[in-house]
């Protein structure tokens, strides 16, 4: 009424009218899903409030190794270069205490170190000692005790700073993690039938022609979960069993494998089902871990697969074959998968309804069967096309009265 008064205008009216009927989104986004090891096998941890700093320095080895390679070379150049300034004032002093630094001294006793007049010469004379250069110039006479202690004392801690940076240098370029980078996951899992059970399976393949010794696969489950207590455990970690006949979690890695876990009463996914699974905040942890062949250090590699990354309804397709009696692995199909008849339901409801399979298994024979007919007809046409094309026709030439008289004419 107010409206049709003029009194409010009525394109506040209908305004106020449209706020009210907004219509809800049907779709709402997802939040992220926090992950605990990255694709690439990183920890996705960050330490907080650490208020015992000097831990660290008890373990400096270790936290030289640590350090990222600009921190560490930075930390190399400094050590000698500290040590170096560090001798070469203790030279200067020692031909200042003896006075050897006097320039208008013709005769008197015979220097501690020949030829160090400044602390040029005596930075000089630090690295030649140090490194063992020993250019000739400039040595220790038997005139001075402190100088033959402070030669040994230089000797030694050069031997210690020697001894600890180029180890740390050599322990950053062989760490294990390094041999890790050609150790390779696939970047999603799949979830199919094999042998008439739901199994969780992954591919995994190295690229190096040299092996992993001793090389074994562990799996765990990571989310979160809360106790009849009702106590929150945020990361709550439980081991699965990997698929393999002898009971163990050892493979041979010389070509890639498909590993695969079974989804029996034992697993903590037996009650998962295709639904739960888009629903559900878990994280599937994998660990690779052997011995490299040339090193022999041991090496790990991690990788993750949440929710999103396993796929329901897959397998991943054959990427070895022989050729010309030698075993040809195809990597450009390393993750490569193809769609499969497989239940929507949990493994705890297909060991409940055998029926489920038995369907399951009819639909899998029957789209079988229809990709071996449609196989069958396209190489049938292709036949046809082949042997129509080989057919040559003659080629006919008609005369036309006008042209066959130009023919006798000429």
């Amino acid at each position: 009424m107010l409206a049709r008064k003029s009194i409010i205008p009525e394109e506040y009216v209908l305004a106020r009218i449209a706020a009210e009927n907004v219509r809800q989104p049907r779709y709402t986004v997802r939040p992220r899903q926090a992950r605990f090891i990255a694709k690439n096998g990183s920890c996705n941890a960050a330490h907080k409030n650490i208020r015992e700093q000097g831990r660290f320095l008890q373990d400096v080895f270790t936290t030289l190794v640590d350090l990222k390679w600009r921190y560490t070379l930075f930390i190399f150049t400094m050590s000698f270069l500290c040590s170096w300034l560090l001798f070469a004032m203790m030279w200067w002093l020692v031909a200042f205490a003896h006075g050897d630094l006097d320039h208008h001294r013709s005769s008197g006793p015979e220097p501690c170190v020949t030829k160090v007049r400044s602390f040029t010469s005596a930075f000089l004379f630090s690295i030649e000692v140090q490194v063992t250069i020993g250019f000739g110039g400039r040595m220790i006479t038997e005139e001075c005790a402190t100088a033959i202690t402070g030669l040994i004392v230089q000797n030694i801690s050069g031997l210690i700073i020697n001894a600890v940076m180029l180890g740390c240098i050599f322990m950053k370029t062989a760490q294990a993690h390094r041999r890790a980078e050609t150790l390779i996951f696939s970047r999603h899992a799949v979830i199919c039938l094999r042998n008439g059970k739901l199994c969780f399976m992954f591919r995994v393949g190295d690229l190096r022609k040299s092996m992993i010794i001793s090389a074994s696969v562990r799996m765990q489950v990571v989310k979160k979960s809360s106790t009849t207590e009702g106590e929150v455990i945020p990361i709550h970690q439980i081991d699965i069993q990997v698929d393999n006949p002898i009971d163990t979690n050892s493979i041979f890695l010389v070509a890639p494998l498909t590993i695969s876990h079974v989804l029996d009463r034992r697993s903590p996914l037996y009650e998962m089902s295709a639904s739960d699974l888009q629903s559900q905040n878990l994280e599937v942890i994998v660990i690779l871990e052997g011995v490299v062949e040339t090193t022999g250090i041991t090496t790990q590699a991690r990788t993750s697969y949440i929710s999103e990354e396993i796929l329901w309804g897959y397998r991943f397709v054959p990427i070895v074959t022989e050729e010309d009696g030698i075993y040809s692995v195809d990597y450009s199909k390393f993750g490569n998968r193809i769609k499969v008849a497989t239940p929507r339901c949990s493994a705890r409801e297909l060991d409940e309804k055998p029926s489920i399979l038995i369907q399951t298994l009819q639909k899998s024979e029957l789209s079988h069967q229809n990709s071996l007919r449609k196989r069958s007809s396209m190489r049938r046409n292709n036949s046809m096309r082949r042997s129509t094309s080989s057919l040559v026709v003659p080629k006919v030439q008609f005369f036309t009265p006008e042209a066959s008289s130009d023919v006798a004419d000429n």
